[in-house]
């Protein structure tokens, strides 16, 4: 599964950053996915980074 942060609609409210830093990283005010596969042990918390999203900014690619 891929992550794929929306620039344009990320806040940089950086709960995606708290929640699975595996995944995620804030590059200047915005959220990217660091890795292009994510990991299968940070899968669940990927998921909840999503469903966390305060703008719905993060979406999964299977």
């Amino acid at each position: 599964m891929k992550a794929v942060v929306d620039q344009d609609t990320c806040s940089g409210c950086e709960l995606c950053v708290e929640t699975c830093p595996e995944v995620f990283e804030m590059q200047n005010d915005t959220a990217v996915a660091k890795v292009d596969i994510v990991p299968p042990e940070a899968e669940e918390t990927c998921r909840e980074a999503v469903d966390d999203c305060p703008v719905e900014a993060i979406t999964i690619e299977e």
